[in-house]
């Protein structure tokens, strides 16, 4: 008998709406590799904290709201990083597929290796955060590179897995036309990808560094106005 995989749960959010298609049952793992500087959980960053959970009992408690799913929603593993807990999103995933629910994965594609390809194996659609389409910005304020996570969408692509693209807007980084250019060229490299969508930067998160007495490293930066980001999703 295999040994049962625990997980370890941040929260979770039983009717969310903007984390994959339709309403959704989104679980937010403990633990994350990267460190990047507009992060809003870094309550989420230490894997020793967080609550423990079965995968059956996530997916008990999930098929209790699958009326509200309809023909578009499901599950979302979201984090942190997901995929540094690669074995136990298969066993979610996996018997949410017994019990006709769709899943879908919110990550940085920052790794891959073997157990998260099998974990994709059982995944129907990914959220895949693309921070930005220069390395050097990668480095600098996330903590992997850009090829990484282009590695990581190519195997999304051979496996034929629906994409979504995501990126946070973060004025003076970021903002610009030439980055929402590259972006857009960047999908049509995939056959994959569903569509892009761009997030405004957000900074209510500095309660949380405040509270964890850390530095928020992008404290200075405005939250972007719904000007620009109607500018730059029209270029889309």
């Amino acid at each position: 008998m295999n040994k049962r995989v625990i997980g370890k749960v941040h929260s979770i959010q039983s009717l969310g709406t903007v984390d994959g298609p339709g309403v959704r049952y989104v679980v937010f793992l403990q633990g994350c590799n990267l460190r990047c500087k507009c992060c809003h959980n870094p309550d989420t960053w230490d894997f020793s904290a967080g609550r423990e959970y079965t995968a059956e009992e996530i997916v008990k408690s999930a098929v209790r709201y699958k009326e509200y799913f309809g023909s578009k929603g499901g599950i979302t593993l979201s984090g942190g990083e997901p995929l540094l807990q690669s074995q136990y999103v298969y066993e979610v995933f996996s018997i949410c597929k017994q019990n006709g629910i769709n899943t879908c994965l919110d990550t940085s594609g920052s790794i891959l290796n073997e157990d998260i390809k099998k974990a994709l194996s059982v995944t129907d659609r990914v959220l895949l955060d693309i921070k930005y389409t220069e390395n050097a910005l990668y480095q600098e304020n996330v903590g992997c590179t850009l090829y990484s996570v282009l590695e990581f969408l190519e195997y999304l692509n051979i496996q034929n897995i629906p994409t979504i693209l995501r990126q946070v807007i973060i004025p003076t980084v970021n903002d610009n036309e030439e980055n929402i250019k590259s972006l857009k060229a960047l999908s049509k490299k995939y056959n994959c990808v569903e569509k892009i969508e761009l997030l405004p930067f957000r900074k209510i998160c500095q309660v949380k560094y405040d509270d964890m007495k850390l530095q928020f490293p992008f404290s200075h930066i405005p939250e972007p106005a719904a000007e620009l980001m109607e500018n730059l999703k029209s270029i889309l």
